[in-house]
């Protein structure tokens, strides 16, 4: 519809201003800069008339006259995208939203510009004109999406992408061409290296093309094999050019700077032995150390710490460094290169070191790429390169990494000779990768592995579901050795996986035992593995060694319905004396006594514990220990979830825990989802925060507790009760009521919930009771 049919329908009969606004609206090319210039009630009702590239310019004049257009976004969001979106209460900017999701409906053809008036304008490239405001961006498919960024037409697309984006995901990818991959390779380098893009996620491949994988995790590792072998449209990179430029003109003049003080001090020939000397050390500290993965970028492990280069110097998440900081995509011409010229200081002396290139086979790219084959493999027969190779092969093949026998990484067989990489150079890498749903071969976690030795920039690495199984020792091999660099920043890991390869208590203590470091650990299983013995030749040497203190903060396991044995756990906590946050899933008790021997073990060890979570662990018969986790001082968080509290309970434990509650004023959250309240329990629990309460708990979730209206209205009734004998004066500010049974009397659910947020927020969803039992029927 156009601007002055929408004006119509809206208001009948139309009013002068409404005329004049849709007028103005559709001259807005000629009128922009008078149009920000009105008062702020004219503007109010033009505002909802203009496109979104006209809304989206209006912000700052908006701003001003004190208006806000979310809710003007928020209808187009409703108008256009027809969803709902995921945690839609926590969005704070629709304007971001709106034009961040339109980008991606766009370029990957799922929404048509034409079908509404306010989504398109002749002066306009919707790609351009959203891309500033995408930081998260998912290609999927055949990465079309690669392929229309790259494309010279978006050349100012990808500049702005350059700058905006954070989050780079991968979803549901094919197989695909050589020319595709190119494209690949130049968004990630414009993106990663270039860039501004932080974390990288993978998702939903079950059977990944494995170039293209390490492809993608390569160059999210910051490595790049640039020069003339890679070209962007006929010419090598542009910024890459650029800073080649900078760093050539900066070596320049300082070498004239030295010359002139050598020739005015008279040392001249003193500072000639220096300087090769300096740069041979440089280059023998490098070479002559143990075939092993480097731990930092190969140009900068004697790099003077007043001044840091490399990759040591542009970190994951990070903005770009400067042209003049950066290393040089290119190598060094070949004259250049045997003449080996003096180095002029350490840091020419580091930018040299990543430029150079080795005579000796036994190199430093020889030790970074060489290859661990297994005998069995056909895979390095495919993906392996030669020497000089064009843009097509680079992108088809994949750097394979050694495992270089860390322990408990199993190498079977020799080196299968080395991948011609010499220009490859380290440039900024991403802080978080995430894999979810991939499966991941040997050879890839062997590539994986080596990666993750000299990724200092990493923080986060998140594995889901890739069937590591004996593999996840040579995934630990790589985080050890990486663990070792001065400049880790490695701080959380997350592993999840169908089966457990060994019981989960032992992975923990392996984990823990190889990186010390570690802020956060979370281990999920769903099953034991169904081969009985099978374990790491490492699992037996993590049991016995003592675990070093850490630095651990955040500890979650998830047991495939293991036992729960506080000995085991009892090494864990003595060494994480910073524990702030564990939670236990799917665990079972052994024995009754179990839990008590927990929490004494808690308050011993852990006296910084604030958080604690139960789920799906049966508490019907600790009710003893239950009253006691609500009564300690220290937490402030405590979730029991799904642990069947009032099973086999009495009215007096739940007046008991009301109690204990009211007393306890260090306790701000209670979650107890998946109980089985009901209405009775639900409208009780309203008494913690009675007049005689000294509770200080501001967040209840009652999810998943068969609460109907009539039950949640006389709740709020209640509440309502208490927060006018307390003088207006509550602490409690949230309430969650995810899936319970509020659509059986929706006109009593909506006055209960009208009531509830004149006194706290309410987070709900329009849940199908019905349709959930009839979910839980057919697959009983």
């Amino acid at each position: 519809r156009s601007v002055a049919e929408a004006v119509m329908a809206a208001e009948r009969p139309c009013s002068l201003f409404a005329l004049s606004a849709a007028a103005v609206s559709r001259s807005m090319a000629a009128l922009e800069q008078d149009v920000w210039a009105l008062p702020g009630h004219l503007l109010r009702g033009l505002l909802p008339l203009l496109t979104i590239f006209h809304l989206e310019r209006a912000e700052d004049a908006a701003r001003r006259a004190g208006l806000s257009t979310q809710p003007i976004w928020r209808k187009l969001w409703d108008d256009v995208m027809k969803t709902r979106p995921p945690n839609s209460e926590s969005i704070t900017c629709w304007r971001k939203k709106f034009l961040e999701t339109f980008f991606s409906n766009v370029l990957h053809g799922v929404l048509d510009v034409s079908s509404d008036w306010r989504l398109h304008d002749r002066h306009f490239s919707p790609l351009l004109h959203s891309s500033p405001h995408v930081s998260q961006l998912t290609l999927c498919n055949m990465l079309q999406g690669a392929v229309e960024l790259t494309a010279e037409h978006n050349h100012k697309v990808l500049e702005n992408l350059a700058a905006s984006l954070r989050v780079l995901k991968f979803q549901h990818l094919l197989s695909c061409d050589r020319s595709i991959r190119r494209s690949l390779v130049l968004l990630l380098h414009r993106l990663i290296h270039h860039g501004s893009v932080s974390q990288v996620s993978m998702c939903s491949w079950p059977v990944p093309d494995t170039v293209l994988l390490v492809l993608i995790l390569t160059m999210s590792a910051g490595f790049w094999r640039s020069g003339n072998a890679l070209a962007c449209h006929g010419s090598p990179c542009g910024l890459c050019r650029e800073e080649d430029k900078a760093q050539s003109q900066e070596s320049a003049q300082e070498g004239a700077e030295r010359g002139c003080s050598a020739e005015r001090e008279g040392s001249g020939a003193e500072n000639q032995k220096r300087s090769p000397k300096e740069a041979h050390a440089c280059m023998t500290s490098v070479l002559s150390g143990p075939r092993s993965p480097p731990l930092q970028s190969p140009a900068c492990e004697e790099t003077s710490s007043e001044v840091p280069c490399g990759h040591t110097s542009i970190q994951g998440g990070s903005s770009p460094r400067s042209s003049s900081e950066q290393l040089s995509c290119h190598p060094i011409p070949q004259k250049i290169r045997r003449r080996q010229k003096p180095a002029v200081g350490r840091k020419r002396c580091c930018l040299r070191r990543s430029r150079g290139h080795y005579a000796d086979p036994e190199d430093l790219y020889d030790f970074v790429f060489t290859v661990a084959r297994e005998d069995n493999s056909g895979l390095l027969d495919k993906i392996g390169t030669t020497e000089g190779e064009n843009t097509e092969n680079w992108t088809s093949s994949s750097p394979r990494l050694p495992c270089t026998g860390h322990a408990g990484c199993k190498k079977r067989g020799g080196p299968a000779g080395t991948l011609s990489l010499k220009a490859a150079h380290r440039f900024r890498s991403v802080s978080t990768l995430e894999l979810f749903s991939i499966p991941l071969t040997g050879e890839t976690c062997r590539t994986l592995s080596n990666l993750l030795s000299s990724w200092v920039s990493l923080e986060n690495l998140v594995l889901s579901y890739n069937g590591l199984n004996a593999n996840i020792s040579c995934i630990l091999s790589g985080l050890r050795a990486l663990s070792r660099h001065p400049e880790c920043r490695f701080r959380v890991l997350r592993v999840s996986d169908m089966f457990s390869h060994m019981p989960c208590m032992e992975l923990v203590r392996c984990v823990l035992s190889a990186l010390p470091q570690l802020h956060t650990l979370s281990v999920s299983f769903d099953l034991k593995n169904q081969l009985e013995g099978s374990r790491p030749e490492a699992s037996l040497s993590c049991s016995e060694a003592e675990i070093p203190e850490s630095c651990l903060e955040v500890l979650e396991i998830r047991f495939p319905r293991e036992p729960l044995h506080t000995a085991f756990l009892l090494p864990v906590l003595k060494a994480s004396k910073s524990l702030q946050q564990l939670s236990l899933d799917s665990a079972t008790l052994p024995c009754p006594q179990e839990l008590g021997l927990l929490l004494e073990v808690l308050k011993e060890c852990t006296p910084n514990l604030k958080k604690l979570s139960f789920h799906d662990v049966n508490l019907a018969e600790h009710q003893k220990e239950v009253l006691l986790l609500l009564q300690d001082p220290g937490l402030q968080e405590i979730t029991f979830s799904f642990c069947r509290l009032f099973e086999s309970s009495t009215a007096e434990f739940l007046s008991e825990i009301i109690n204990t509650v009211k007393r306890n004023s260090s306790l701000k959250s209670l979650k107890l989802p998946g109980n089985r309240l009901g209405n009775h329990r639900l409208v009780a629990l309203a008494d913690i925060f009675s007049e005689d309460s000294s509770s200080s708990l501001c967040q209840l979730d009652v999810s998943s507790n068969c609460i109907k209206p009539d039950g949640l209205l006389e709740f709020t009734k209640k509440l309502e009760g208490h927060f006018q004998q307390r003088g207006g004066q509550l602490p409690f500010t949230h309430l969650r009521l995810f899936q319970n049974w509020l659509d059986q009397d929706a006109e009593t659910a909506q006055e209960a919930l009208r009531r509830l947020r004149a006194v706290c927020s309410v987070v709900n969803d329009a849940w199908d009771s019905s349709q959930a039992f009839a979910d839980y029927i057919s697959v009983m």
